[in-house]
């Protein structure tokens, strides 16, 4: 079996868009630190904030068949729950393929910056993760809209 590249040379130049979602799950008296402010290393929703963008436009070095296009925009929404963090993130481009891979790379790095972040308050007695994880990752919507001539 080979391993390519897909060519997307003869591919036409369109809109795209792809909208990532997911959420981590934490301890409540995790989540009272975040909206207090307390957290030590910093507001973990800024933190991740950056990584996403960072994550976003480092998705070509990462993932190796994924090709390295021009991003155009990255927007990031965040919800504070009860019992976790949601994060969305959306990605933009004009190419010649999708950025589905950008939103998804960009959401779970989010996600994990928030784990590193607050990971000293997650951890129980035996320095386990009993209650954190991340879940229902998924790609909530693909826009592709060709160019009028």
């Amino acid at each position: 079996m080979s391993v390519k590249m897909i060519d997307i040379t003869h591919k036409s130049v369109s809109f795209r868009e792809a909208v990532a979602e997911g959420v981590i799950y934490l301890s409540r008296e995790t989540i009272k630190r975040i909206k207090e402010g307390t957290v030590e290393k910093g507001d973990p929703i800024i933190i991740a904030k950056l990584a996403i963008i960072q994550a976003v436009k480092k998705t070509p070095d990462l993932l190796p068949l994924c090709h390295p296009i021009r991003v155009t925009g990255i927007d990031i929404e965040h919800s504070i729950l009860d019992n976790g963090v949601k994060l969305r993130v959306s990605v933009k481009t004009t190419e010649k393929t999708g950025v589905e891979m950008e939103a998804l790379t960009g959401l779970l790095i989010g996600l994990a910056t928030i784990w590193d972040v607050v990971k000293k308050y997650e951890k129980d007695q035996l320095g386990q993760y009993p209650r954190t994880s991340i879940s229902e990752v998924k790609i909530i919507k693909k826009v592709k809209q060709d160019f009028q001539a």
